[in-house]
């Protein structure tokens, strides 16, 4: 739900608005919990939204500036995240390599479900996405020889 909006069904109402008004889609603040996306997937379907719901996902850099970023944006921090950090504040890259697992373990499962678009927050920071989208297997296009 959009932290400024006063409740999920309202929320919900004003998404449907702006894609009858001619928005193509939707991308979804960030979340680490597919289920939590799918039931919203599930709502949006439920309300007559035919449009793509694009899941955002957020690779992480510093995982107090994330507890702090999601606390702005009304996001939850699930405790199994919270477990996977813990200890790494000083060990940057077991940190990126933990970050890179999330990220492509969330997006694996989303493609289980057949999802198949994703928007990456970066915050500036793209050398983590480009590695993630790189395991996943999208890479540039290469020059025809």
């Amino acid at each position: 739900m959009h932290p400024e909006a006063p409740d999920a069904a309202f929320d919900l109402d004003n998404l449907k608005r702006k894609l009858d008004a001619g928005a193509t889609r939707a991308i979804t603040q960030f979340f680490f919990d597919v289920e939590l996306y799918l039931r919203f997937r599930d709502r949006c379907a439920g309300a007559g939204i035919e449009s793509s719901i694009v899941p955002g996902i957020l690779p992480i850099s510093r995982f107090p500036q994330l507890e702090r970023f999601a606390k702005m944006c009304g996001a939850s921090v699930p405790d199994w995240l919270r477990d996977r950090f813990d200890g790494l504040e000083d060990d940057v890259d077991t940190r990126q390599l933990i970050a890179a697992n999330v990220a492509i373990e969330q997006v694996r499962a989303l493609q289980q479900e057949g999802i198949d678009e994703f928007h990456f927050y970066t915050l500036n920071r793209s050398e983590l996405t480009y590695a993630i989208c790189h395991a996943l297997g999208v890479r540039p296009k290469q020059a025809a020889a």
